[in-house]
């Protein structure tokens, strides 16, 4: 029997553990951040989360407009009537995030892949050591493997002149402790995660600038779908600075 070790328990790893599993071999799993990866517990399912509140705030505000009475006194601007909780709205984030990692984790048990708490570091073509989440633990595990698959994937990009602080810097990791909404936001990088946040935040009530560092928001997308969701931004009041960059 081959034995498969991947680091790293994001989409890209915890599938191919799957997949390796049902075909026979014996895999370990290393993984230090949690099962599911920045995609279920701090990017994709979490931001979908977010949104789908903004959502409904930006329906609510929007209902006089479909004919919908709410009960408010006539002439009431609803935009005005409709506040969030943000502290509830996280923590029904980081709920839902950590229920799909515990689903990956009872899927991974189910296959019969074992599932190593750790920082994954190679030691030749065939070995992984396991140490200590974020490698502060001295404990180590060395692993041997038939194949080693590396599904590492990636963090937010810090610049060394804004150091993230957890309060008035932010990686998108972190704005998820957030115990109240910012007056202000100011959203660095337009890709589809700045532009997720920029939406959903000026939804929710925020002052949003999103700064772009090209001509379009979502520059790897296609540029007349830029320019509508652009058009759209602004017409809801966001600030888009193009061709801009954080100093």
């Amino acid at each position: 029997m081959e034995r498969v070790v991947i680091v790293g328990g994001g989409p890209g790893g915890y599938e191919a553990a799957l997949v390796a599993a049902q075909l026979g071999a014996e895999v370990v799993v290393v993984d230090s951040d949690g099962l599911g990866g920045s995609a279920v517990l701090t990017d994709c399912v979490p931001s979908k989360t977010l949104i789908a509140t903004s959502d409904l705030m930006s329906e609510v505000a929007g209902a006089g407009e479909l004919g919908v009475r709410l009960a408010a006194a006539p002439g009431t601007d609803l935009r005005q009537r409709v506040s969030v909780d943000l502290p509830r709205v996280n923590a029904r984030v980081k709920a839902l995030a950590r229920a799909q990692s515990d689903d990956i984790a009872g899927r991974l048990d189910k296959e019969g892949v074992h599932v190593r708490r750790g920082f994954g570091v190679l030691d030749g073509p065939q070995h992984v050591v396991v140490r200590g989440e974020r490698g502060h633990d001295a404990s180590e595990e060395r692993l041997s493997a038939d194949v080693v698959l590396v599904a590492t994937g990636a963090h937010p990009r810090v610049v060394d002149t804004a150091l993230p602080d957890g309060e008035r810097i932010l990686t998108w990791e972190q704005v998820y402790d957030l115990d109240e909404l910012p007056e202000r936001l100011v959203v660095v990088g337009s890709g589809v995660t700045g532009a997720e946040f920029a939406s959903a935040y000026q939804a929710l009530g925020s002052d949003v600038v999103l700064v772009s560092s090209r001509d379009l928001v979502l520059p790897g997308e296609d540029a007349d779908a830029a320019r509508v969701i652009e058009d759209v931004f602004t017409r809801r009041g966001m600030s888009v600075l193009a061709g801009s960059r954080m100093a």
